[in-house]
């Protein structure tokens, strides 16, 4: 049995989609996760919501302002699949104002993270938005 594994002692790793178009921030993210979750990663809401729909993930991560699809949108289409109306969502991005933030909350966000920010808050986050 491995030593701070969740996943060593709980089963199948619990699945986490980043949806991101920056390549240098979900690459990051996707790594840090991987370590302990199963990650797929998608560039824009487009892409996500396939992406969610084919991985059924427990938990999204997702920027607000990408091409396409904003955030705000991936995340109310999300919520109108029925097998992903209950995924937990983390909103990470650059808009922190504070409509932006009620903005969030209303399409759905467990949690809203703004950028610039720090690893340890997005994996206390997770694990929160995860029940662990």
């Amino acid at each position: 049995m491995g030593v701070g594994n969740p996943s060593d002692t709980k089963g199948p790793k619990k699945r986490v989609l980043v949806v991101e178009d920056d390549d240098a921030i979900g690459t990051m993210i996707t790594k840090m996760l991987g370590k302990t979750y199963d990650v797929e990663r998608a560039a824009d809401g487009a892409e996500g919501l396939a992406a969610a729909t084919r991985f059924l993930p427990q938990l999204v991560v997702l920027d607000v302002m990408m091409p396409g699809i904003d955030g705000y949108a991936t995340a109310q289409r999300m919520r109108s699949v029925p097998a992903l109306k209950n995924v937990a969502i983390i909103f990470l991005t650059a808009k922190g104002g504070p409509m932006d933030v009620v903005k969030g909350i209303q399409a759905g966000a467990r949690f809203y993270l703004t950028k610039p920010f720090k690893m340890d808050d997005l994996l206390a986050k997770v694990r929160k938005a995860l029940g662990e």
